[in-house]
């Protein structure tokens, strides 16, 4: 496999968990560029190209609540995680961890 391959399997791997750590880290409310921030120093690096669309399809989902903040000379749009999006959260880590667990069974051919 070529390292091209390799980095593409990788991002499609973390594709998912971009969203299950968007949804856990916005209980606390955020905007988007700091969620970035929180993203990248959680391990999680992803791009505002990747990001932004996220953050409104999960809104338009029900999975986040928005309120722009006007206080600040420029308006920033607030997230945070919906009762229905700490229902997936919930949902998806229970499923990451079972996934993790039938992963780490499998036979490794050594």
């Amino acid at each position: 496999m070529t390292e091209p391959d390799f980095d593409v399997h990788l991002q499609e791997l973390r594709r998912g968990t971009i969203v299950l750590a968007s949804l856990q880290l916005l209980r606390t409310p955020g905007y988007g560029y700091g969620l970035l921030e929180q993203l990248t120093s959680a391990g999680f690096p992803t791009d505002a190209n990747t990001l932004y669309p996220l953050l409104r399809r999960l809104e338009k989902q029900g999975y986040l609540d928005s309120e722009w903040n006007t206080d600040e000379a420029r308006p920033r749009k607030f997230y945070r995680t919906s009762p229905a999006g700490v229902r997936l959260a919930a949902t998806m880590t229970q499923e990451v961890a079972a996934i993790a667990a039938a992963t780490a069974a499998l036979p490794t051919g050594d």
